[in-house]
């Protein structure tokens, strides 16, 4: 892909967006797809703060001419000219990236890789936004992510053991940026409310997107384990990807002649069709033949 032109400096107004755009220069040969989007979302952020103070409108000038130059670049990926395979393909990444952060914290490795997995992927679940609102999950996982972060940042920082897997998160407790952490600064101890588990993931609160614990991490995010922190050293061990098992029914299922398909039975299975397509992109498999199998039943039965 053709480097982009350079932004100007980022004005003090958008700062909310700095590691948006920082995540967007991180996916250009990366994943194009995602970065385009982050860029598309920090556009649309900083339209909402301030389009009009000179060096803002000049540097959301700028960064639209890197909006256009990446569109036309991609211009026959499906990803970029529907917006239903392009919120499969962002939901499906960062998916990925949160399952990678969480099965090393569950594991007890506490490393770099493993934080920065957690905070890119709160990042992405803002860029989703551009889609649409937000579900009740999103927004759950999306403040799990960034809290773990900052919680896991701090203890190493602080020369303490953070606490694996699941833990208390506070509600009420406010967010805001940490250049250091690169995460949300939040208390270092975690709060002791109501427990949040992540782990209803693999049920597939991602709008639909079906991925088991113990996905492996994306290609972008290498294991590595920092050295003198007093944490767990053991390497990164992937998990052997699962293919679900095909229901024998659906073989040998043609549609019955009594079934009465409507609009919004296509698009839904239409959805699972692009969300299949998506997961292949990544190579997984499990996802994959889930997805067609729902799309299967429906078009065959007329029930999801």
């Amino acid at each position: 892909m053709a480097a982009l032109a350079p932004l100007p400096p980022l004005p003090a107004q958008f700062k909310s967006i700095q590691h948006h755009l920082r995540t967007a220069q991180e996916h250009d040969k990366r994943d194009p797809v995602v970065a385009y989007y982050c860029r598309l979302y920090a556009m649309q952020t900083g339209m909402k703060i301030d389009s009009k103070t000179p060096e803002c409108r000049k540097f959301l000038s700028k960064l639209m001419d890197q909006l256009e130059a990446l569109k036309k670049q991609l211009g026959d990926n499906e990803a970029v000219t529907q917006e239903i395979v392009g919120c499969a393909h962002l939901e499906t990444y960062a998916l990925k990236m949160f399952l990678y952060a969480d099965n090393e914290d569950r594991a007890g490795r506490f490393h770099k890789n493993m934080i920065k997995s957690f905070y890119t992927a709160s990042l992405l679940i803002d860029v989703i936004t551009v889609f649409g609102e937000l579900t009740d999950e999103n927004v759950k996982h999306r403040k799990y992510a960034r809290w773990k972060a900052t919680y896991i940042h701090n203890c190493l920082k602080n020369g303490e053991t953070p606490q694996a897997g699941p833990v208390g998160i506070d509600e009420d407790n406010d967010m805001e940026e940490n250049e250091d952490a690169g995460a949300a600064s939040l208390p270092p101890q975690p709060p002791s409310s109501s427990a949040y588990d992540p782990s209803n993931l693999s049920s597939g609160s991602f709008t639909g997107v079906q991925i088991p614990p113990g996905a492996h991490a994306p290609a972008n995010t290498p294991a590595e384990v920092p050295h003198n922190t007093g944490m767990a050293s053991n390497a990164v061990q992937p998990t052997p990807k699962t293919v679900p098992a095909i229901d024998p029914a659906l073989l040998s299922t043609v549609s019955q002649g009594d079934v009465h398909l409507t609009p919004e039975d296509f698009a839904r299975a239409q959805k699972y069709c692009k969300y299949a397509g998506s997961a292949l992109q990544y190579e997984d498999v499990s996802t994959a033949v889930q997805n067609l199998q729902k799309a299967l039943k429906l078009l065959t039965t007329g029930r999801e």
